[in-house]
């Protein structure tokens, strides 16, 4: 039995402190693989024992092995997770005499102090604080890390599927260049269709010579199809507005622990002002609350039963709410995978079931909804594929090495990364830039931090340097010295009869004085009428081909095998009488309308209508508006002009144009050539491949 090869003491527990009759199937099966030092993925739905799956073997090999220092290092995408893992960890670890802490940016110096002076087996932290470590003049990174053996990436799909994932890869790459040794990686996920390849991913420039699989026997040989049909109940309503929404939230389900998605925070805080109108006990959660008052927002979530709990995507992961009855969600996520993980935060006790109710708001919602459910019907999830061309996050990482180093030899660097692109000799023109425009010096052929690198990322010790987002300013909200959370500060310059209103925290504000130069507004209670707004960053967030093709199947007849209420029957008849001359089975439509406006209804997806609208630029209209599913084309077209335009198109796709306002969105953009840097942005909103087969799709024209 593989259980019997963990460490007796580890096995003992299991058996008489958890009372565990056995291990899980996942646990079973990653005992062998790990203790053989192979690198793994373990997959699993949500609350499948993936933590356990991995650290009793590792810590199993921690103790027959004598690890010392800190040996295991616990990456998590959130600072929340980490914190609801802790005393779990501290628990598993104390069996063996050992111990585990946390390190991120919300620790205090004192503990941080703790941690260097009495090092713990297990550090629970994330790649930033990882980073921050490494460059710290406080923290002796050398002796810290000597002793790495493994990592454990819980979430690992949230990390591959953007920029943070590449800024772990050369963080860990940095770490086993300390440590001496090539370190154990462990990724735990619960969503991903394509297993193979995030696990090859996670390898890094150990791929080639690391013994790794993929461990995922809940699953069925296709994988995808078993993580896409968690058992359960799924249901379809349409209401039609928030307010509707409220009452029906109110409603259902009394007596019972309900988590409601969202996917905005204004929506999150606009539903959860009416809930408490209609005094359902309600709670709230997104980015932009203070730590506090999430905190005190979960936590009394996990104490209560009959209340209510909204979230943007910050409780999609495993953060502990408690025992929960009911997943409620507004309109739809942007993908499977996301609906997984929200589904999956039900069903976890004993006799019940993993449930989720979508309450659309409007058409649009409703139409996304059913096909997101219909894709999840055919066992599809989405790939998780990293951004193409992560050249801002080769610059960070050079100016993050040369402030760990001091001083690093010029021809030397890309053994730093060992090798792994692209953070390897193909970034010399990236090298060479930050020198030409001073952000490294050079001098007797060594590198080092320059002024632009000190007069533009230098505050805070270089802490912004470490993030590889760019997030839009925002002003901190206090009543008196307690801090509620943050505003977008267009809510503050906007032009208001009477008293200017917030909405935070579910609760409406009225601003009593603003500190401009320290981006602070204090605030008082209010009785109602506030508002709330964070403006969008980075690039912009379209859906993607598979799912709009989805609505389309779903306009054209499909149904998803869930129950659909009575209204949400009668809103999909109309959409689907109303979508007649604009979907249709055969390939794509060209519709002029009674007002002469063009639209190509090419159910494409966003990035794909993006890059169509670059390749066929003479035929779009010159606003070059477009949305997920149609391009608006110019008004004077016809059959002749479409013919000769698109008769070589699939064989001369052009990237999208990128604007100097997504460029800004992009860090470490001024640190990079400015063509290189269109060019990334360029390779990450264009989809080649779906352009490429509508273009050889028929169309057809329709006149209204």
């Amino acid at each position: 039995m593989p259980a019997e090869q963990l460490h007796p003491v580890v096995l003992h527990h299991v058996v008489n402190s958890l009372q565990w009759p056995g291990l899980r199937p996942l646990q079973e099966a990653a005992v062998q693989p790990l203790l053989d030092g192979e690198d793994a993925l373990l997959l699993a739905p949500t609350a499948g024992g993936k933590t356990e799956a991995a650290m009793f073997p590792l810590l199993s090999r921690m103790a027959e092995e004598n690890w010392s220092g800190t040996s295991l290092l616990y990456v998590c995408p959130l600072k929340a997770l980490l914190n609801n893992l802790l005393p779990r960890l501290e628990t598993y670890t104390g069996w063996l005499g050992r111990r585990a802490a946390l390190w991120h940016g919300d620790v205090t110096m004192g503990q941080r102090r703790k941690i260097l002076r009495e090092r713990p087996d297990v550090l629970l932290t994330t790649p930033e604080s990882l980073e921050s470590m490494l460059v710290s003049a406080t923290v002796d990174h050398d002796e810290f890390f000597r002793g790495l053996r493994a990592v454990v990436v819980d979430e690992v799909h949230a990390f591959a599927g953007d920029d943070r994932g590449w800024h772990l890869l050369a963080v860990l790459e940095r770490l086993s260049r300390v440590a001496g040794r090539p370190v154990q990686r462990v990724g735990l996920s619960a969503t991903v269709g394509n297993p193979d390849a995030l696990l090859t991913w996670l390898q890094g420039s150990g791929r080639e010579s690391r013994a790794a699989r993929v461990v995922a026997p809940d699953l069925a040989p296709t994988a995808t199809a078993s993580v896409a049909r968690p058992a359960g109940e799924v249901e379809l309503d349409y209401v039609g507005s928030v307010h509707n929404a409220a009452k029906v939230i109110a409603a259902l389900h009394r007596g019972e622990k309900r988590l409601v998605f969202c996917e905005s925070r204004a929506l999150v805080e606009e539903l959860g002002q009416r809930l408490r109108a209609l005094d359902v006990t309600t709670f709230l959660s997104h980015a932009s609350l203070s730590v506090d008052e999430r905190r005190r927002a979960e936590e009394a979530f996990a104490q209560e039963r009959d209340c209510v709990i909204i979230s943007t995507s910050t409780l999609e992961l495993g953060i502990d709410v408690g025992d929960l009855d009911r997943v409620i969600q507004i309109d739809a996520p942007r993908s499977v995978a996301a609906f997984l993980q929200r589904i999956g935060r039900t069903g976890r006790r004993p006799g019940s079931s993993r449930n989720c109710l979508f309450l659309a708001l409007e058409g649009d919602g409703l139409l996304q909804a059913a096909g997101l459910l219909h894709l999840w019907a055919q066992g599809w999830v989405e790939e998780v594929v990293p951004p193409p061309e992560p050249r801002h996050i080769v610059a960070q990482q050079m100016l993050a090495l040369s402030l760990q180093q001091h001083r690093v030899g010029d021809q030397l660097w890309p053994q730093e990364w060992n090798g792994l692109a692209p953070f390897d000799k193909t970034a010399d023109v990236i090298v060479r830039h930050l020198v030409d425009h001073g952000y490294l010096d050079s001098d007797s052929g060594m590198l080092f931090i320059g002024p632009a690198a000190e007069a533009r990322f230098g505050r805070r010790h270089f802490m912004d340097m470490l993030a590889v987002f760019t997030a839009p300013p925002q002003f901190t909200v206090l009543s008196g010295r307690t801090e509620i959370g943050r505003t977008d500060p267009a809510l503050l310059t906007a032009k208001v009869q009477g008293p200017r209103l917030l909405l935070l925290g579910g609760r409406s504000w009225r601003v009593t004085y603003i500190d401009w130069k320290r981006h602070r507004c204090f605030v008082e209670p209010a009785e109602g009428g506030g508002k709330a707004l964070w403006m969008a960053g980075g690039l912009p967030q379209g859906l993607s081909y598979q799912m709009v093709r989805a609505m389309r199947e779903v306009l054209l007849g499909a149904d998803p095998p869930v129950s659909l209420t009575q209204r949400a029957v009668a809103r999909l008849a109309q959409l689907r009488d109303e979508a007649t001359s604009w979907a249709h089975p055969g390939g794509t439509v060209i519709v002029r309308d009674r007002e002469g406006e063009v639209r190509w209804w090419t159910w494409a997806g966003f990035r794909a209508n993006a890059t169509l609208v670059a390749t066929l630029s003479e035929l779009a209209d010159p606003s070059q508006r477009y949305d997920d599913a149609s391009i608006r084309l110019r008004p004077d077209l016809d059959r002749e002009m479409w013919r000769i335009a698109t008769a070589d198109a699939a064989g001369r796709i052009c990237l999208p144009d990128v604007t100097e306002k997504a460029l800004a969105g992009l860090k470490f953009n001024a640190a990079l050539p400015s063509r290189l840097a269109t060019a990334t942005l360029a390779a990450r909103l264009a989809d080649i491949d779906s352009a490429t087969a509508v273009l050889q799709e028929s169309v057809r024209f329709a006149y209204l």
